[in-house]
């Protein structure tokens, strides 16, 4: 049964809306769907600057994009209330305190990384972001998964990852075209809904206003990337890191947790910028900063640049490497937003988009398995073993090898968060002070 949606909303004035979304870049803890609920309470619940029924359908509508969806939903939000410049402070905001506290965890880990307390702490908090990541896969399965499709797309996502390594972009098509058939031949397989039709901008308006934003959104993305080829070249691991970043960027749908398998794979095992371990350190660093979980990407890009850091000073090396990372990554949010939102009420009758977008976000749910079993084996196992069945390939792990801190610090992590119910900074702080305990008492 469809519901007519009112629009109405409250126009702040730009200070006020400058502090509410400073105010929501220092507190946004705790993973997308915490950062979302929080927007929800501050901007429709308490001030109704924006309607309910707005809000959801900004929030489907950059569930269509790559990219981390809170911030692009923040973005959007500013740009609804005050144009380019609204969504300019709005995405910034919500960014600019986890970057910059991300980038001094960053720089502390480099040179502390090797001191026994400082790994015994992040074996605390890797534990505490086991359970976090399984938290979050808990959520989104719940969430994802109404459908016996949903449940099938999430299922054949994980074997396609764990059994065949298939490459995670053409995982995310493949199950865009799925959707997009499904809506247009079968639609209740994915329990879609169709939209009431709304008054519709100008076509042709909307198409220079839409190409004229993407060249100058591109030009500015492009911009970083074009100085380091001129004045290094493209042998410098500043311009592998600006070229890897830039291509994720494009396939980042699913939020962060999607494609934390495919960024480990390639920063891990492709470029070799950092091992196993330390991607798991980083995103652990960046649980406990506010902003959008994707700022992992900035503890790789400081790494990668600070071990190679000709011409410059290591530091130097790897705050360039942070900066461009961060760069590469939220100016295409920017581009997205300002480029489509003027869409957002054509989106609203495309039932095959729509389609596509369950389809994709059933997928992840897989990916997000796939992810939580990788990261657990890392953790919790020193050593195991590939074996192969026919064309699919799995890792089992050496139970010998089981790492005993880590399992009972995973065990702590694991009844905090599910049996007694602590918010995720409590968690991490719990289960870190833990870490450095056990160091004392196993030795």
């Amino acid at each position: 049964m469809e519901k007519t949606l009112q629009s109405e909303s409250i126009d702040p004035s730009f200070g006020e809306m400058v502090r509410v979304f400073g105010k929501i870049g220092l507190i946004s803890f705790g993973g997308p769907a915490g950062q979302i609920a929080l927007m929800h309470g501050e901007l429709v619940a308490k001030r109704g600057w924006i309607s309910e029924a707005h809000f959801l359908h900004a929030l489907n509508f950059c569930n269509l994009l790559p990219g981390p969806e809170a911030q692009q939903l923040a973005t959007y939000i500013g740009w609804k209330l005050r144009g380019v410049g609204g969504g300019l402070v709005a995405g910034l905001l919500f960014i600019i305190p986890g970057a910059l506290v991300m980038l001094a965890l960053s720089i502390l880990y480099a040179y502390a990384a090797r001191l026994d307390w400082f790994a015994a702490l992040f074996l605390g908090i890797k534990a505490a972001v086991l359970a976090i990541v399984l938290q979050a896969l808990l959520r989104i399965a719940q969430r994802a998964l109404k459908t016996r499709l949903h449940q099938a797309l999430a299922l054949l996502s994980f074997v396609a990852l764990a059994g065949f390594a298939l490459p995670f972009p053409l995982l995310v098509l493949g199950a865009g075209l799925i959707g997009f058939g499904a809506a247009q031949w079968r639609p209740d397989w994915l329990a879609l809904v169709t939209p009431a039709r709304q008054k519709l901008a100008p076509r042709g308006a909307l198409v220079v206003q839409t190409l004229r934003t993407l060249l100058l959104w591109g030009s500015v993305w492009a911009a970083p990337l074009l100085l380091v080829a001129l004045t290094l070249g493209r042998d410098h691991v500043l311009w592998q890191i600006g070229l890897f970043f830039s291509q994720l960027a494009i396939v980042t749908f699913g939020g962060a947790y999607a494609v934390l398998s495919y960024m480990a794979q390639q920063a891990v095992t492709g470029f070799g910028w950092l091992s196993a371990g330390e991607m798991a350190d980083g995103l652990g660093l960046a649980e406990t900063t506010p902003g959008p979980l994707i700022l992992v990407t900035q503890f790789v890009g400081y790494i990668a640049a600070f071990r190679a850091p000709a011409p410059f000073a290591p530091l130097l090396a790897g705050m360039l490497g942070a900066a461009l990372t961060l760069w590469v990554t939220f100016v295409p949010c920017f581009l997205w937003i300002f480029g489509f939102a003027p869409w957002i009420e054509r989106l609203r009758d495309a039932t095959r988009l729509q389609g596509a977008l369950t389809a994709i976000t059933a997928s992840i749910v897989g990916v997000i398995a796939n992810l939580a079993l990788w990261f657990g084996l890392h953790l919790l196992f020193s050593r195991s073993q590939t074996f192969a069945l026919g064309a699919i390939q799995f890792a089992l792990p050496e139970l010998a090898s089981l790492d005993l801190r880590a399992a009972l610090l995973a065990l702590f992590a694991a009844l905090l968060l599910f049996v007694w119910r602590r918010n995720i900074l409590v968690v991490l702080a719990l289960v870190a002070l833990a870490g450095l305990v056990s160091d004392r008492v196993f030795g």
